[in-house]
């Protein structure tokens, strides 16, 4: 199964190191995610960084992954953004972007 306009579809996992917490970066990067058409899960952990997946077209994933490692929200300060996991999907695993 291909995305309606026929482009593959994967998956990746991530996570933000920096300051990227205390400067609404899940919510700013849900808003983000939500404007690309992608799927998935963002949220704060205990150790100070960013963790999501996002799953949806590879343009749109690529343009995620740039925002993640080089933008971020209004006051954040990215070190930097791993991902990993990356891989096609046939069909994305959730109905939204969501904040956890």
């Amino acid at each position: 199964m291909r995305s309606p306009s026929g482009m593959d579809l994967v998956s990746a996992d991530f996570e933000v190191f920096g300051k990227v917490q205390g400067c609404n970066f899940p919510k700013v990067a849900k808003d983000q995610a939500d404007a690309l058409g992608l799927l998935g899960w963002i949220k704060n952990t205990k150790t100070g960084s960013i963790l999501g997946r996002m799953q949806g077209t590879e343009s749109a994933c690529s343009q995620m992954e740039r925002w993640l490692s080089e933008e971020g929200s209004p006051g954040s300060m990215i070190e930097r953004c791993d991902v990993t996991n990356r891989k096609k999907i046939t069909r994305p695993d959730y109905q939204k972007f969501k904040t956890n």
